[in-house]
């Protein structure tokens, strides 16, 4: 059983209609500015197969902190403004990741 401390933050945000492609465009653009952030240990763009217009956004940090520092900072805030311009609204939902199954398979095989 490996605890893996991974803090998970997962936005959901419904898109303006017609602005869906640009917004997958930009959100491509800027993703290095949360992918080059030390803390950062990943990130996933999917958009649901359920409702139209809507998008989730993954990111996994290596802990809260690192996570609030960066939710903190001005480049999080210029990262936010490119995007704002595409969503209606939006939630935001933490998680503190108890099992990461697909890591510990691939551990298990090296």
């Amino acid at each position: 059983m490996a605890d893996t401390q991974v803090f998970r933050v997962m936005l959901r945000m419904q898109i303006l209609p017609g602005k869906e492609k640009e917004f997958e465009r930009v959100w491509y653009s800027v993703a290095d500015v949360v992918g080059e952030n030390p803390a950062n240990v990943g990130q996933w763009l999917s958009r649901s197969a359920e409702e139209e217009g809507v998008y989730y956004i993954m990111s996994d940090w290596a802990d809260e902190a690192g996570f609030r520092a960066f939710e903190g900072s001005d480049a999080h805030v210029e990262h936010r403004k490119k995007l704002h311009p595409y969503r209606s609204h939006g939630t935001m939902t933490t998680q503190h990741v108890v099992f990461d199954l697909g890591r510990e398979r691939l551990e298990a095989r090296r």
